[in-house]
């Protein structure tokens, strides 16, 4: 009897592309995730979660898929382990998420941000990109609770932009994932292109000398604890992304945890991403990701990427017309959560113009702060969204 019940599940499988009229969404899904393969594997570009999310999104979208759940004639109530993955991880409690973020707080080091404060600033500025892209979200017709996690693209960030998606109960989060980790990928093709598009050369070339003020440990471990307070009260609905940020940071900073650091840095980081991504893979459905309004979640989430970096790039500019001490600014468009590659391509960008111009920590101070801005941009949404929903 099993000898032919897999027989028919392989000639219903078969059959499905000829008789039902959403065959050819799955192969453009196998497509999709062959292409989401190649980038990690051929372009290096977030391999640890697109490889997952493009495997999973070939997976779910084979017929009859024992991985998501399903009603089989004959057999009944199928219940998928990534369906299930998704509900127990994500859906009921944001749980892969925010245990990532326990892992990348313990790989940040708040040093560069603390000996020059002001770095705060474009962590805060690199954010108008999202609520940019939320207005113009709402005005191609999208309603505002998919809006807004659109909007939060821009924040490149993840884990972020999952689980605000999540808590809105968006109907998008998958094409929001892949467009936030894909764009995360590409930030060295695109923020070069959006930073020369508001710089000169010579504003490229301005020198930053790097003479970093001691940063005490009482310092370091204070820190996480007052930004989580701060955080709170100012939205309260950041905390669960900026608590378990600032608590895998001060796991790093305490000294008294070394070993528990290491392995949040690596084994658990790298567990939760290979999970969160094949987890993901289960809300690419066909039927539901291939679709106009896919198309447009990419090109919204592309502008709200471009428009974060210039966001930044024009404070940095808009500072200089007051400081004496001009500020390179590149330095603007690390604000953004993409740590560290945003401080990397700014660092690479200097050298090119200039090869003794070494900007790299006061961008990686850029990029840390941008870490804290996004998960308190995502907290704000939350916040403010569903009251104005109700």
């Amino acid at each position: 009897m099993g000898i032919l019940n897999d027989f028919r599940f392989l000639t219903e499988g078969v059959a499905y592309f000829f008789t039902h009229g959403d065959g050819w969404k799955m192969i453009v899904m196998w497509l999709i995730g062959g292409i989401l393969i190649w980038l990690a594997i051929k372009k290096d570009y977030e391999p640890a979660l697109l490889l997952p999310m493009g495997f999973g999104a070939i997976l779910i979208n084979i017929p009859f898929s024992g991985l998501i759940n399903q009603t089989v004639t004959g057999i009944g109530e199928v219940n998928g382990v990534l369906d299930w993955l998704f509900k127990i991880g994500i859906e009921a409690s944001e749980a892969l998420p925010l245990l990532l973020f326990v892992g990348i707080g313990a790989m940040i080091d708040f040093g560069p941000l603390l000996s020059n404060p002001k770095m705060f600033f474009f962590g805060a500025a690199a954010q108008f990109g999202i609520f940019f892209t939320i207005v113009m979200a709402v005005l191609c017709g999208f309603d505002l609770k998919d809006a807004a996690s659109i909007g939060i693209i821009g924040a490149a960030d993840g884990p972020t932009s999952i689980l605000v998606s999540q808590v809105l109960k968006s109907n998008f989060m998958g094409p929001i994932a892949v467009a936030a980790y894909s764009y995360m990928a590409l930030v060295p093709i695109i923020q070069p292109f959006a930073i020369k598009l508001v710089t000169t050369k010579k504003d490229r070339k301005i020198r930053m000398p790097y003479n970093p003020k001691s940063v005490s440990k009482t310092t370091r471990i204070l820190f996480p604890i007052i930004v989580s307070i701060v955080a709170g009260l100012v939205a309260p609905a950041s905390l669960s992304l900026v608590g378990m940020l600032m608590f895998g940071n001060l796991i790093r900073e305490c000294g008294a945890l070394d070993r528990l650091s290491e392995t949040a840095q690596k084994e658990l980081a790298n567990l939760i991403t290979l999970f969160l991504g094949i987890t993901i893979a289960s809300s690419m459905k066909a039927e539901n990701f291939v679709s106009v309004q896919t198309l447009l979640i990419m090109g919204l989430g592309l502008v709200a990427f471009i428009v974060d970096s210039i966001g930044g790039v024009l404070f940095a500019k808009f500072l200089n017309l007051f400081l004496k001490n001009k500020v390179n600014p590149m330095i603007g468009a690390a604000g953004i959560s993409a740590f560290p590659m945003s401080a990397r391509v700014i660092q690479k960008m200097a050298l090119k113009e200039d090869n003794q111009n070494h900007l790299l920590m006061h961008a990686v101070g850029a990029n840390v702060s941008g870490q804290i801005g996004s998960v308190i941009a995502g907290g704000i949404i939350l916040n403010i969204v569903p009251a104005l929903i109700k």
